[in-house]
């Protein structure tokens, strides 16, 4: 098929591919470079969005987009299945499908393990092994990648089973897995336990996308580790950046979620599992929750540059059901004079629509954070109500439905 068909029969087609935000206008413009590099690769229109911290957000990209084209498939800019992968994307493309009936929008999964990913990665390592003029297939050269950690554990499964696909058919003595934060090994530990096997050289490689904070932090671990052992040399090679061939992952991703054909793990997940020590997590209600609660493990703070992930919060949230029975019930006028109340407010307060609760028949239903309290039966004479408690730190006691 030629490029012209190709685009024709997608003409009524758009992507929107989702980056996480960041206050560093040069991450940003990393997603908005990829997303020029995927519709130049698709041949159809690709607009980037973010999940916080920059503009466009989800709901305001998909808006955008439902003037000019029927089908919209969300392809995620996230290297492995967390919070936001798992909770707040699917909560974000959950509302566009609730406001837009008649919008074919599909959500596809994160970036994840794919074979253009290790092979990037044996390219990031080779150009260090070049820069030190050291062949492994003749020197004793072991490998780190460094990844962010997270609270997930299935996530971090992922990094070591990625570390083992660069390991299988490779001629490294050894590649080991380490994390910048979060959880361990930390990569200094995982240095200082590699380096008793006396390696010729350790290649550490900061499995970001971008060349932040993040990455700055592992390359200054390195330099540490360099200095007190000057016996083996150690050097740290370059992330993931824009290289093509996360164009050819995204790519897959695309068609995966456009045909219905998206594959992620639900076996170790731990809102669908039990695991040890992350029971109180599990089932669906855990996963809205921790969506709903997202901002609280971002508290004010100003030192950005070294912690760019955690973002300034809002003081308080009202989450809105906006579903099919609360939509009834007048969620929507709710919604709006809440709005409405908040801009005629000096309290930092953030409204969010919200789907389910669960709570059908006992609508409109309001969530308001951090208290936990959820509020039944609201109608929009009670918007001012609400803000002003928020204002006071009060809740309203005659709407209480249910305290988390």
């Amino acid at each position: 098929m030629s490029r012209t068909a190709i685009t024709e029969a997608f003409d009524d087609e758009a992507v929107l591919l989702v980056g996480h935000g960041s206050r560093r206008e040069k991450s940003n413009d990393q997603v908005k470079e990829l997303a020029a590099g995927l519709e130049g690769k698709l041949g159809i229109p690709v607009d980037a969005a973010f999940l916080e911290l920059a503009e466009p957000a989800i709901d305001e990209a998909i808006s955008g987009l439902v003037p000019t084209v029927s089908r919209v498939t969300v392809v995620q800019l996230s290297l492995f299945a967390a919070s936001h992968v798992k909770n707040d994307v699917p909560l974000a493309v959950q509302r566009g499908r609730n406001n837009y009936p008649s919008l074919d929008l599909h959500n596809g999964a994160h970036l994840g393990i794919h074979p253009a990913i290790v092979e990037l990665l044996d390219d990031r390592v080779m150009a260090v092994e070049d820069d030190l003029d050291i062949d492994r297939e003749s020197d004793d050269v072991a490998v780190v990648l460094c990844a962010r950690g997270s609270s997930d554990p299935d996530a971090n499964a992922d990094v070591h089973k990625l570390a083992r696909l660069l390991y299988e058919g490779r001629a490294f003595s050894r590649v080991e897995t380490a994390f910048i934060g979060v959880t361990e090994p930390l990569l200094s530990e995982a240095l200082h336990d590699l380096v008793k096997t006396r390696p010729g050289a350790i290649v550490i490689i900061p499995y970001m996308l971008g060349d932040g904070v993040l990455t700055g932090r592992i390359r200054e671990r390195t330099r540490e580790f360099d200095a007190e052992y000057p016996y083996v040399d150690a050097v740290a090679g370059d992330p993931l950046g824009t290289d093509d061939r996360l164009l050819s992952v995204l790519a897959d991703r695309w068609q995966e979620a456009r045909s219905g054909s998206i594959k992620m793990s639900c076996d170790t997940c731990k809102y669908k599992v039990e695991l040890d020590g992350y029971e109180g997590d599990t089932g669906g209600a855990r996963a809205m929750l921790r969506a709903l609660t997202h901002q609280e493990t971002h508290a004010d703070r100003s030192d950005v540059d070294e912690q760019p992930h955690i973002h300034d919060a809002p003081e308080k949230h009202l989450a809105v059901c906006t579903n099919q029975t609360c939509a009834a019930d007048g969620a929507p006028a709710l919604l709006e004079s809440l709005r409405q109340a908040v801009r005629d407010s000096a309290a930092d307060i953030h409204i969010t629509r919200s789907s389910c609760f669960d709570q059908c028949g006992d609508g409109p239903v309001v969530a308001q954070y951090p208290e936990g309290v959820w509020y039944g039966s609201c109608d929009a004479a009670d918007a001012e109500r609400i803000v002003s408690s928020l204002e006071r730190d009060r809740i309203v006691g005659d709407l209480v439905h249910q305290t988390l």
